[in-house]
């Protein structure tokens, strides 16, 4: 039975175990985090970037630019990626995310915060509309991952009204104290287990990998 590659196999699982770890802290904190929206692509970005290279940029790979620039063509590659990687966060609508906090407890924070940015703000169910700001969102909980995603409800957003937002219900939630989610020690958990398959396969299959690396670097 051929031994599965070990060196894609890292490279593929060690930035997802990386995200899975940090998703896991966050949930056992006690404290909600917010975040951007583009942040959380980037990151998540990060934590595929691995499974794209070995994958369908590895696989379409142009021979002419591997014969014209040797091993700097894999930083012509994951230029290209991040570059898209970019422009996708660039061109996606405002978000917010907070972590590690459920629609019930974000919710009146989130309506104290608002009313002190513009009184004129209206509810509507969990549509919430900022006139002042030029801001309208809704709330959309995700109760596995236990975050609440603040999502722009229109196209004509405002910018600088969402930054606004985002710095005063930061604030807020800075005094916040919540309890600690328990999925996040399973998310962890899994996270270790990515890591060490990872590395027990570096360390069982030390020949594949000196071939792969140099397989790598030469093809």
């Amino acid at each position: 039975m051929m031994a599965m590659d070990p060196l894609r196999l890292a490279i593929a699982l060690l930035p997802l175990a990386a995200y899975l770890m940090l998703v896991g802290a966050l949930n056992l904190r006690r404290r909600p985090l917010l975040v951007s929206g583009g942040r959380d692509l980037l990151a998540l970005g990060v934590a595929l970037s691995g499974f794209v290279f070995v994958g369908p940029l590895d696989l379409l790979r142009p021979e002419p630019a591997t014969a014209e620039f040797g091993n700097f063509v894999w930083l012509l590659i994951l230029a290209f990626y991040w570059l898209w990687l970019v422009l996708i966060v660039l061109l996606a609508r405002p978000r917010l995310i907070a972590y590690n906090a459920s629609a019930e407890e974000l919710h009146p924070i989130l309506a104290e915060a608002a009313s002190r940015l513009d009184p004129d703000a209206r509810w509507a169910g969990n549509s919430l509309a900022l006139p002042k700001l030029g801001v309208q969102l809704h709330l959309e909980s995700y109760h596995l991952m236990r975050n609440v995603s603040l999502i722009s409800s229109g196209a004509q957003q405002n910018l600088d009204g969402w930054r606004q937002l985002a710095r005063e219900l930061a604030t807020s939630l800075r005094r916040v104290r919540v309890k600690p989610n328990p999925r996040g020690a399973a998310i962890m958990a899994v996270s270790l287990l990515l890591i060490v398959v990872s590395i027990s396969q570096m360390l069982r299959h030390p020949v594949e990998l000196a071939a792969s690396l140099h397989e790598m670097l030469t093809y």
